[in-house]
């Protein structure tokens, strides 16, 4: 089809912005999905998605508009996430596009994911369009939040389209202004062909659906084609769109997005990132592909059932093919067998991931508590990484351990500055510097990534009372005092509970994880002690009382020495089974860990 008339384009926001409301709004202006099929957050196909009310996968559509100037139209629009922790889908996203649709909600004005999101739109090139969304609101300045985008991305009023995406305010006007503003693809049918894999998702009866975005040449089905980089060539078996459903055509050319699949079954055939061309005709250089995302955080992730281990490894490769930024690797733990270590970007990130491993692979997993990455300098200078809290080596015999840390963006309130640096300096960070953005404080820490995986967020909405917002991004590895914390339960070391922790921090975790195991762990038939040891002195304990059972109920009357004899046989009995008895752990004492 004719180029000029094709326009690809994201939508990028901070989270709760609007992103996948403006989407449907866009599908049902456009009759994509006639009313009768409509959900809300329709391009959120996961049911996780739906009941979180966030997006986690970015998602394509194709879009036929017939413009005021009588000439038909086909957008590509990318949906994508707005969380911290799920980055990397907005970046895949912005790659397969020439434009970006800034979306900043009017009551809530420009915060911090807004500004990341941009500045990641700039680095590609794309063409940005602010949409100021939720016009339909009571009381807001509109005004002001105009202001704040002229003041912190210097857009002239005039380039900015107000909608309202709930109530289709003003949605033909921000149409006309895609076509205006966003640039038509460039490239060529006829050039050797070029194409980029942004995408894959596993269907059962196809094998991998690979999206890819064409910048020259044409795709068509039973053509042969060549991946660049695992130098692999394979049959086109069906090519298509998504309308949202997925739907064959003849072929994709330059400039469309859309999807091929080449009876692929196995994940390990196929990357996002590399570059698709003909295997007679190719192009001399690959396009340039994602970079690797380094994950921020590390736990074992084991099913319950030791049966399940080929499942789960099975279950992970799949996961892996639309979300290259989660890593594993097989590892052995005493308490839980055989399970694999795994890197996520984030605490959200690990969450979605369990759930989604539990819910669409039907597997029962346990999760152990997450460390962060430390790097090791040995005395001859050379340095390593630890993951896991076992790997972490006898005192004298490395030089330094160094943790990450992270530059931390806080926006926040004038009102709240008291509040949000007194939290930034408890979680041990650096002031690095400050700046007014508009009415709201920009203010920069350096803070070490352990104290921030956690909790650091919630706790910045809840002292903003909802106005802050944070990003991050890693900076490097700075020395540090680390300490490992491990849990006994009857003088047995659980090791899914040991995690590295800041030598300054040790009591403190210590103590909050054996308190609240002692709230979790059921009563056993005998007297469980629960004990946190760090550095090889117990600083923390607590016990966990036997069950109580009546041995003596059946005797009535009669001399107490019977009654003796039975009490001092279940006190043997106790004892016994004190030294051989399993303490069952329940799922919700490792999901309190997580949260500690």
């Amino acid at each position: 089809m004719d180029k000029s008339r094709i326009r690809n384009f994201s939508i990028i926001a901070h989270i709760d912005h609007g992103k996948s409301t403006l989407a449907d709004r866009l599908l049902l202006t456009t009759g994509a999905i006639d009313e009768r099929k409509f959900k809300n957050q329709l391009l959120d196909d996961m049911d996780l998605e739906r009941e979180r009310g966030i997006t986690i996968k970015a998602s394509a559509v194709r879009l036929q508009y017939k413009a005021k100037d009588g000439h038909a139209y086909v957008f590509n629009l990318i949906d994508t996430p707005g969380h911290v922790d799920f980055a990397y889908e907005v970046e895949k996203s912005l790659r397969a596009c020439e434009g970006a649709l800034l979306v900043s909600d009017a009551s809530q004005g420009v915060e911090s994911q807004t500004v990341a999101n941009y500045y990641l739109a700039i680095d590609n090139n794309l063409e940005i369009l602010p949409v100021i969304n939720k016009i339909d609101i009571a009381n807001i300045d509109l005004d002001y939040a105009k202001l704040q985008m002229m003041e912190v991305f210097n857009f002239d009023e005039e380039d900015m389209v107000c909608v309202s995406a709930k109530e289709g305010i003003n949605i033909i006007d921000l149409f006309e202004k895609i076509i205006e503003v966003i640039p038509a693809p460039e490239g060529s049918n006829d050039a050797p062909l070029e194409a980029l894999i942004f995408d894959m998702k596993y269907d059962i009866y196809k094998g991998i659906i690979i999206y890819v975005r064409v910048y020259n040449g044409q795709l068509k089905p039973g053509m042969k084609i060549r991946m660049m980089n695992m130098d692999k060539t394979l049959n086109v078996e069906e090519s298509g769109v998504f309308v949202p459903e997925i739907t064959k055509n003849k072929g994709l050319s330059a400039g469309e997005v859309g999807y091929i699949t080449c009876n692929i079954h196995e994940p390990s055939e196929v990357r996002v990132g590399d570059t698709i061309t003909d295997p007679a005709n190719p192009v001399s250089q690959p396009l340039e592909g994602y970079r690797q995302l380094n994950p921020l955080v590390f736990c074992g992730v084991y099913p319950v059932n030791s049966k399940d281990f080929m499942p789960l490894r099975e279950a992970i490769s799949k996961l892996r093919l639309n979300d290259p930024s989660f890593v594993n690797e097989p590892e052995t733990s005493q308490s839980f067998g055989h399970g694999f270590r795994c890197g996520f970007l984030g605490l959200l990130h690990m969450e979605i991931v369990q759930e989604r491993l539990e819910r669409e692979y039907n597997l029962n997993l346990i999760l152990t508590t997450p460390n962060v990455k430390y790097q090791v300098v040995h005395k001859d200078g050379k340095t390593d990484f630890i993951e896991s809290p076992n790997e972490l080596p006898e005192a004298g015999a490395y030089d330094r351990i160094e943790e990450p840390i992270l530059t931390v963006t806080i926006l926040s309130p004038v009102s709240h500055m008291d509040g949000v640096m007194e939290l930034a300096k408890r979680k041990r960070g650096t002031f690095v510097s400050s700046e007014y953005v508009s009415d709201r404080m920009k203010i920069l820490f350096d803070i070490p990534l352990s104290e921030v995986i956690v909790d650091f967020n919630d706790m910045i909405k809840s002292i903003t009372r909802g106005y802050g917002s944070i990003d991050y991004k890693f900076k490097g590895y700075l020395p540090t005092k680390v300490s490992k914390l491990d849990i006994l339960i009857n003088d047995k070391i659980c090791d899914a509970f040991s995690f590295l922790v800041h030598k300054d921090r040790a009591y403190e975790k210590g103590l909050a994880l054996v308190t609240k195991l002692k709230e979790l762990i059921p009563q056993q038939l005998f007297e469980v002690r629960v004990q946190a040891s760090c550095d090889g002195r117990i600083i923390s304990s607590a016990r966990i009382k036997s069950m109580g059972k009546n041995v003596t109920a059946k005797c009535y009357g009669g001399d107490i020495t019977r009654k003796r004899k039975l009490w001092e046989k279940q006190k043997e009995g106790k004892k016994k089974l004190k030294q051989i008895g399993n303490v069952e752990l329940p799922q919700e004492a490792f999901t309190a860990a997580l949260k500690l």
